[in-house]
């Protein structure tokens, strides 16, 4: 054998015997035992995660829907109260037209009746001097 195949052949030796030897702590787990533990422990933690994260989004996205919710009837009950609003500005635009229309019709028939009166003493008064011119 030449002098690089027995030092491959020794190096793997050093390896197997460490790669096997057994754990101080507990005699009965070797090395590949113990990866795997640590896989397993690695992906429980993993999904243990997992699982508290999705609870949480859950937990946040069902606030945010109460929140939406919330908003929307504030805006809905926002609107009826405008709406309301609206309504009775209305009413009272209209009451205020109707009493400026009587208003206006009261000033129009006092205006008519101030001119009936005018035309009826100029009427007598023409009527006076036709006598007076007759006489």
């Amino acid at each position: 054998m030449n002098k690089t195949a027995i030092s491959a052949l020794m190096f793997a030796v050093a390896i197997a015997a460490t790669g096997c030897k057994k754990a101080d702590n507990d005699p009965s787990t070797g090395p590949a035992q113990e990866a795997g533990k640590a896989i397993d422990n690695t992906a429980a933690n993993a999904a243990q995660e997992t699982r508290e994260a999705t609870a949480a989004a859950g937990a946040a996205a069902e606030r945010a829907g109460d929140r939406i919710e919330n908003a929307a009837d504030r805006a809905g009950q926002n609107i009826e109260n405008a709406a309301d609003r609206a309504n009775q500005n209305m009413k009272e635009a209209g009451a205020e037209v109707r009493q400026e229309s009587r208003e206006a019709a009261a000033e129009v028939k006092e205006g008519a009746a101030n001119a009936t009166n005018s035309a009826g003493k100029a009427v007598e008064r023409a009527g006076e001097k036709m006598q007076d011119a007759s006489k």
